[in-house]
């Protein structure tokens, strides 16, 4: 049976198309699209393809399946304070028009966090999204999940604690379950059923992590689930969350960036000051600092999730307007050049297309760069006249490149 059901589970993620993006930074959360005809110029006034404006704000990004866009906001937060009107939203567009096509309320478990640091607000987390439902994760308010007409099916709490910085971490979808790290809400990682949203496990010991969950192929065959956080990574047993391995990385901060995985090879960035990156080989058990970490590295990214395209990772610095390309295989630097123009402060993670890779500022400037090992600038451009707010990773929809602002959601290209 439990084969058939993974069989089951594996046809229901196929009938995703090639151009979908359906979960944060794309399919398998690698932030690279396959797509050709990516944008490269566009301005307030040229290269959209369309502009919807927004009920509220938020720091989610879109999510693309079949002919819909999926997306969160928040609204009931008036600048005098006070949330007895919070509610989160989810909104579902015409792929196509950009379109409202419906918007589900959804009321918040009170009380909750009086105030977010930075205005990052009450929806960061980004949907995941299959053939049958959409999931969002609303920190203290719990796991949801909805059909495509926007109807309610269930909801889960993960725990009740709520955080200064809010709650950011978007759920990921493994077979028939529902990953979340709910490090905030219980410091835990918590699996959900996928059809019922019942519990199926929980790993507690989750500290200070703020990213989405990873799921790693070991060369044994056992998925693991990967998670970063204060002084070290942790990975669980994806069918069970048993305990496999822990490495000591060194960064004694919260971890932000999601870590990246090929072939067995987990590759974390983070940490403030210093900051930090290094290789772990997957597959240990028990304490693999000394035995499975094959190189380590003196740069990092304190938010921004990093790429992994051909041999090299990219990645930039939130506060520098610094990137970096370093050697995949040995954590060689290749290159740490500076964006010019300086897009300014960068939370959002830089995706990738037609080996172009596109660094949002979060004013609404964004700055292209080649995806090569030598430093090359290709374009730059502008929304809302630089002076937005721009927290949301793009997303690609097949050509189009998907921008959300805390005012509008943008289509551009053709």
């Amino acid at each position: 049976m439990k084969g058939l059901q993974s069989l089951l589970w594996g046809l229901l993620a196929a009938t995703a198309l090639a151009e979908d993006w359906p979960q944060f930074r794309g399919p398998g959360g690698s932030g690279i699209s396959e797509a050709r005809g990516a944008p490269l110029h566009w301005s307030d006034t040229r290269g959209i393809a369309w502009k919807t404006d927004l009920p509220g704000p938020g720091a989610s990004s879109p999510v693309v399946f079949g002919d819909k866009i999926f997306l969160t906001c928040y609204t009931g937060v008036p600048a005098g304070g006070g949330l007895d009107n919070l509610k989160r939203h989810v909104l579902c567009l015409d792929r196509a028009t950009g379109r409202l096509l419906w918007n589900t309320p959804v009321p918040a478990d009170l009380p909750e966090q009086a105030g977010i640091r930075e205005d990052h607000g009450y929806a960061s987390s980004t949907p995941a999204v299959d053939a049958e439902r959409v999931y969002v994760f609303f920190g203290k308010s719990g796991v949801f999940a909805f059909d495509h007409t926007g109807r309610q099916l269930w909801n889960t709490k993960v725990g009740d604690r709520v955080h200064g910085w809010g709650s950011a971490t978007s759920p990921v979808l493994h077979g028939d379950l529902v990953l979340v790290n709910a490090s905030v809400e219980s410091e835990a990682l918590v699996a959900l059923d996928r059809r019922t949203g019942a519990e199926r496990w929980r790993a507690p010991g989750i500290r200070e992590s703020w990213h989405t969950p990873l799921v790693v192929s070991a060369a044994s065959g056992v998925a693991e689930v990967v998670i970063a956080g204060v002084r070290e990574v942790k990975a669980f047993d994806a069918s069970g969350g048993a305990s496999l391995w822990t490495c000591q990385t060194g960064i004694g901060w919260y971890m932000c960036p999601t870590p990246l995985a090929r072939d067995g090879v987990v590759y974390v960035l983070g940490g403030r000051s210093p900051q930090n990156g290094l290789a772990i080989r997957a597959g240990g058990r028990g304490d693999v600092t000394a035995s499975h970490v094959i190189w380590k590295i003196n740069r990092g990214s304190n938010v921004p999730t990093p790429l992994l395209y051909g041999d090299h990772l990219y990645w930039a610095h939130e506060n520098l307007g610094v990137v970096y390309c370093a050697h995949a295989k040995t954590g060689e630097l290749v290159y740490e050049e500076r964006l010019s123009p300086n897009p300014g402060q960068i939370y959002a993670s830089p995706v990738l297309a037609e080996g172009r890779i596109y660094f949002l500022g979060r004013g609404g400037r964004m700055v292209i760069v080649a995806a090569a090992p030598r430093f090359e600038i290709v374009a730059d451009n502008t929304l809302e006249g630089g002076r937005g707010v721009f927290n949301a990773t793009p997303a690609f929809d097949g050509a189009r490149l998907l921008v959300r602002s805390n005012r509008a959601l943008y289509a551009l290209g053709q």
